[in-house]
């Protein structure tokens, strides 16, 4: 290409380029970038210039850097970097291109596309040294990012890309950095996503910042994030996901925060972490959850949800959890474990159990696990449910011993009254000791323990059926007792 083919706004940038100095097109710093469309000549940049610039490369003027440092330029034609080996910074701020730019296996030094309005970026297997800037970008076209090497960040803060409109499965995702491997942060905060976001299998130095952002691909997979790998943490409070949100195996050591998130995908599984490793996982004060919940096989050192964000269904087979907050009396939790929907989980209740014998709240494990055993007993044949019913009123299956001291009290106070005023008869006159109706009552009641009063004595008609419930009744409580105690000794 000649010097004498271009045009005065390419000569601008052309002499600027040596130096590294800015060139800045614009008329007024808050114009938008979506309307450079109708920019006139006196702000058009071919793409073959700028492409032309940096693959010839230009021999510095006093000892400046060159570069090429341009905003508010209508860009026109294909900037095509594919497979080229770029060491000048390439910033191309609030700039309108009129094709998507082509980075394919490019070796950039740093790329700022900022405040810019693109059809579209092909970037995959990207190596960038520094840092890949698409800040307050409006991108109609999907961003493919997928096997990028980025030393630095990844920053996307406040930029919309794609269309609004349906989703469907199997349809591109609008942006992809799936595979890639990004030395610091992904900086997203107030992203807007219409479609799939796809970053399945990237591994991220630092943390990614998805605060206040809105993944929109409705009745679709909103963030596909499967054995996502991340330094630090994943934030996401205030986030709007309409559609699923995918992290199956995805390694998180520190705050998975979705505090406030409003996640949503009615008729399906709007969050699926099953198989995650995570340090905290955060819900703190989201909205119930419109769609299924999977955390199976999940491993989390602290779980924060209230139980009114839990949906109707759930997945949490083997989910297992150190600590679980906020902490709220044990009924609250327990109608969220009726909803699993593979039915009763042991597990289940013991880890919840577990969570509260670690608070410190041990009455709180007990009635955890008491409704485990009855939620078992549902499960159970008729004459073993008859079995643990009984154990249940009487003492509670062991959790509730002093049942067992006021069925006793209550059938003492019965005995002893029944037999005071009605004596029984002697077997052999002069024989029998003084009749003592307490002692008679408890003789009958508790067959270990003997004082002498229920051989001597013999109670006739409806008194003589009051004697056959005590006894049955005593050896009803004296079983289901030591069963209770037995069970609370191997808890132990």
């Amino acid at each position: 290409m000649e010097i004498t083919d271009l045009t005065p706004a390419e000569r601008r940038v052309w002499d600027a380029f040596p130096r590294g100095e800015g060139v800045d097109f614009r008329e007024d710093r808050t114009e938008e970038a979506t309307d450079g469309a109708a920019w006139g000549p006196e702000r058009t940049v071919r793409a073959e210039v700028l492409a032309h610039l940096l693959l010839r490369g230009a021999v510095p003027l006093d000892g400046q850097v060159p570069g090429l440092n341009v905003r508010g330029a209508r860009i026109t034609g294909k900037l095509n970097l594919k497979y080229a080996d770029i060491e000048h910074a390439i910033r191309l701020r609030a700039c309108w291109f009129e094709r998507k730019p082509l980075l394919y296996g490019a070796r950039l030094r740093i790329v700022s596309l900022s405040d810019s309005a693109l059809p579209g970026l092909t970037a995959s297997t990207v190596t960038v040294d520094i840092a890949l800037k698409l800040s307050c970008c409006r991108i109609t076209g999907p961003v493919r990012l997928a096997g990028a090497r980025i030393a630095g960040g990844l920053f996307l803060r406040k930029a919309v890309i794609g269309i609004a409109g349906p989703a469907e499965e199997g349809q591109e995702a609008a942006l992809q950095f799936n595979h890639a491997d990004i030395g610091t942060d992904v900086i997203a905060m107030e992203l807007t996503v219409h479609g799939q976001t796809r970053i399945n299998g990237a591994t991220v130095g630092g943390q990614i910042n998805f605060d206040d952002a809105r993944l929109l691909a409705p009745g679709a997979t909103a963030l596909h994030a499967e054995i996502l790998n991340v330094g630090t943490d994943l934030r996401a409070m205030r986030l709007e996901a309409r559609g699923r949100i995918n992290l199956t195996g995805s390694r998180i050591p520190g705050q998975l925060n979705l505090a406030y998130a409003r996640l949503s995908n009615p008729g399906g599984v709007a969050l699926r972490a099953s198989s995650c490793v995570a340090g905290e996982v955060w819900l703190r004060n989201c909205p119930t959850i419109q769609g299924g919940v999977n955390l199976r096989r999940s491993q989390f050192d602290l779980l924060h949800i209230t139980p009114e964000t839990w949906p109707p269904q759930i997945r949490i087979a083997g989910l297992v959890y150190r600590a679980l907050s906020p902490h709220v009396p044990a009924e609250q939790r327990l109608p969220v474990l009726e909803r699993e929907e593979s039915g009763y989980l042991p597990h289940a209740y013991e880890q919840l159990a577990t969570a509260y014998r670690t608070a410190g709240d041990e009455a709180a494990a007990r009635t955890v696990l008491l409704a485990k055993l009855r939620r078992h007993r549902r499960t159970l044949p008729r004459a073993a449910r008859v079995w643990g019913l009984l154990q249940d009123v009487t003492v509670g299956y062991g959790f509730r011993p002093l049942r067992a001291a006021g069925w006793l009290l209550a059938l003492l106070i019965t005995g002893t009254v029944a037999y005071g005023l009605h004596p029984p008869r002697e077997l052999k006159q002069g024989e029998a000791p003084d009749f003592n109706p307490v002692f008679y009552t408890i003789d009958l009641m508790l067959p270990i323990i003997g004082f002498g009063q229920e051989a001597p004595f013999a109670p006739d008609g409806w008194y003589q059926w009051l004697s056959y419930l005590l006894i049955v009744t005593g050896w009803i409580l004296a079983t289901t007792t030591a069963a209770g105690v037995s069970r609370s000794l191997q808890r132990q």
